[in-house]
């Protein structure tokens, strides 16, 4: 595998250009367009005018969770506690609806002030306790319990948990973040970030898409702390994507079938999940029936540059409407470590509405080869008109670019 460079994907970001906060009203935010090459810009409430009539717009309908906790020991010393993604249960709707007690993997601030004892976190009528379980690699399993069998975890960290917003913003959350820091969308609990590029979308903006017969359709893919991992390794392919759980419902799949050519994705997040799809089809295609009930597609980080595939995108999908009809499963789970990086072929996707993304970044390793390699136009082009930039920044909507790689 060819080597690729990250220090190829720097470009200069200064602090200034980072948005903070963002624009009062989402919708006019600044809008760059690209297609075959050439790039110009609007507003982000035209998006319609640079989509075919006849195109399905896919998003992320998570929802990010309070997932910062706060305790504090009896000797005072703060530990933070970082909720990244259920452990038992695995499922995020039985993890967060548990009045049980549930494990999660956790990032924790101070760890080491943190031994075998239990902390506990005061918040209204209950009181949290968290135990550290096992070390996983520089992340821990966390126990959490509570008094009673009336409230849920996800009501506990709405009550005691804290929005965790990017950390390039270099703030503390505050309570307008708890709105504008999800999309208007978002209903599926279960990320610890946003899927930022939906965060231009307002109710004008969909009514605007329906009265010119635009469809839309909806994926979830839960958004982990990995999304902010930097590529810390000279040669990216060198870099572990972390793993994400995607759910796709049966319909939505047959939507896409019969979208092929028109299916535009509202986020990198929207993307990936997408273009597993295609191979997670590849793989059931290969499948001989009857299928094993406890089978759980997995894309792995490297799936798609292993080997030549000549499967179809319609019969990739197919495949995965007929597991789930033999399965009786109104819902495709899989998990995706999927690495969308130059040289990689699209499969699903033909347009990508997108923020701007940090340097160095597996994010603009993705734009980059979504756009055949011409970043540069883009990003020079944004840097020079005053665009916003990150999460709370701008957008744009790109058209692939298969000429070159």
């Amino acid at each position: 595998m060819e080597p690729i460079y990250i220090a190829d994907y720097n470009y200069p970001l200064p602090d200034e250009r980072i948005a903070k906060y963002p624009l009062p009203e989402r919708d006019h935010s600044k809008l760059l367009v690209y297609r075959d090459g050439q790039v110009s810009e609007d507003f982000f409430y035209h998006v319609g005018d640079y989509l075919a009539p006849d195109s399905l717009l896919i998003y992320n309908n998570t929802r990010v969770i309070q997932a910062r906790l706060e305790f504090h020991k009896p000797t005072g010393a703060r530990i933070e506690v970082f909720c990244l993604e259920p452990i038992a249960p695995r499922d995020y709707q039985l993890s967060l609806s548990s009045t049980t007690g549930c494990t999660w993997k956790c990032m924790i601030g101070n760890a080491k002030k943190w031994h075998n004892e239990a902390i506990e976190l005061k918040a209204g009528c209950f009181t949290l306790r968290a135990y550290k379980e096992e070390t996983l690699g520089n992340t821990f399993a966390v126990r959490f319990e509570w008094d009673g069998d009336t409230v849920s975890f996800a009501e506990i960290l709405d009550a005691a948990g804290e929005l965790p917003i990017p950390p390039y913003l270099n703030r503390k959350t505050e309570e307008s973040d708890l709105r504008t820091y999800q999309t208007v969308y978002s209903r599926i609990k279960g990320s610890v970030a946003a899927p930022t590029a939906g965060l231009h979308f307002t109710e004008r903006v969909l009514d605007d898409l329906r009265s010119r017969g635009i469809e839309t359709d909806e994926v979830t893919l839960h958004v982990g702390a990995g999304t902010f991992l930097p590529v810390k390794t000279v040669d990216a392919n060198k870099h572990t994507m972390h793993t994400e759980i995607i759910a796709v419902p049966r319909e939505t799949i047959a939507h896409i079938l019969s979208k092929l050519g028109h299916v535009v994705a509202v986020g990198t997040t929207s993307m990936r999940t997408l273009e597993s799809l295609y191979f997670i089809g590849c793989q059931l295609h290969q499948v001989e029936s009857p299928f094993d009930m406890g089978y759980l597609p997995k894309v792995g980080q490297f799936e798609p540059y292993e080997k030549e595939y000549t499967t179809s995108a319609a019969d990739a999908l197919q495949a995965i409407l007929y597991y789930l009809k033999a399965t009786r499963q109104d819902t495709l789970h899989a998990e995706t470590q999927i690495m969308i990086k130059p040289g990689y072929t699209f499969r699903i996707v033909d347009q990508l509405i997108t923020n701007f993304h940090q340097p160095q970044s597996t994010l603009l390793l993705l734009v980059s080869a979504f756009v055949g390699g011409d970043w540069h136009t883009i990003y020079d082009y944004a840097l020079s008109h005053d665009f916003r930039f990150l999460s709370y920044g701008d957008s744009s909507i790109l058209t692939r670019n298969d000429q070159c790689k």
